[in-house]
């Protein structure tokens, strides 16, 4: 199992930093589920971390707060039978959970104002709207 966990081109978590716990698993695989620990349950300390610079850390912190306990985020999976599966899988999870946590903002949207052309079809489209219920409107000298 490789030890270091690349989150992306720059960030890179040691092994040390990454704590693994294993357990009996509740999913598929018959009797071998009651014999074996095959589920994995990934732990990573965002608070404490040497690897993350600064403004990534308070990033993380923020978009991860609901998943945090005393700054530790921690994954589970336990979806495959061997334990090297769910290893991968708890990796692959908690690296694609960093990438997101630490991506820098998205640009903030420009405002803009809508052409001549799309006020008019909402116009049009209030009008048609409102000759519809004026067609179903019942009126007592139609009888």
């Amino acid at each position: 199992m490789p030890g270091d966990l690349r989150v992306n081109s720059w960030l890179v978590i040691p092994a040390g930093e990454l704590h693994e716990r294993f357990s009996r698993s509740s999913g598929p695989g018959g009797q071998s589920v009651n014999t074996t620990d095959s589920r994995v349950e990934l732990s990573f300390d965002v608070l404490r971390s040497a690897a993350l610079p600064e403004r990534e850390r308070s990033r993380a912190l923020e978009r991860l707060a609901s998943r945090l306990t005393d700054g530790v985020v921690t994954v589970a999976a336990e979806n495959e039978r061997s334990q090297l599966m769910n290893r991968e899988a708890a990796r692959a999870r908690l690296a694609s959970l960093l990438r997101d946590s630490i991506a820098p903002p998205p640009p903030p949207r420009v405002a803009t104002r809508p052409t001549r052309r799309a006020r008019e079809r909402r116009l049009d489209a209030k009008r048609r709207r409102a000759q519809v219920k004026r067609n179903r409107r019942y009126e007592s000298g139609d009888q």
